[in-house]
């Protein structure tokens, strides 16, 4: 079994602006009533995420930073077990984010991999 210090090393962060733009417009999107998944195959062969929330959300930084850690632990929690590597994945805060429970956080995540099909594990 994985520590969860493994889990997030083996999950690359997006940080270029120009890597997310790239998912934003070429990749699929998915939103749930938690957060907005999008998702893109890259050439790299592991997986890289990126967190956004932007000020449409919430004006204050606090907030929306508070956001982003709640989407960086759902991150860590599913997608070593459920996403595809060679992809990049960009979690996007909605309004619901800051206020949902963790476990429908979880839920809306899963969700969002097996509509998209992006999913290595396909539940019922």
């Amino acid at each position: 079994m994985h520590t969860r210090k493994e889990e997030l090393t083996a999950i690359k962060m997006l940080t270029a602006r120009s890597d997310f733009l790239t998912v934003q417009g070429k990749g699929k999107k998915w939103v749930s009533h938690g957060l907005t998944l999008q998702i893109r195959q890259n050439d790299l062969g592991y997986i890289r995420t990126g967190y956004t929330v932007t000020k449409k959300i919430d004006k204050s930084a606090v907030k929306r930073n508070r956001i982003k850690r709640r989407l960086r632990s759902v991150a860590a929690d599913v997608l070593p077990h459920y996403a595809l590597d060679k992809h990049d994945y960009i979690l996007v805060g909605r309004k619901l984010t800051a206020m949902r429970s963790y476990d429908d956080l979880v839920n809306d995540l899963k969700w969002c991999l097996r509509k998209s099909g992006f999913a290595r594990i396909q539940e019922k």
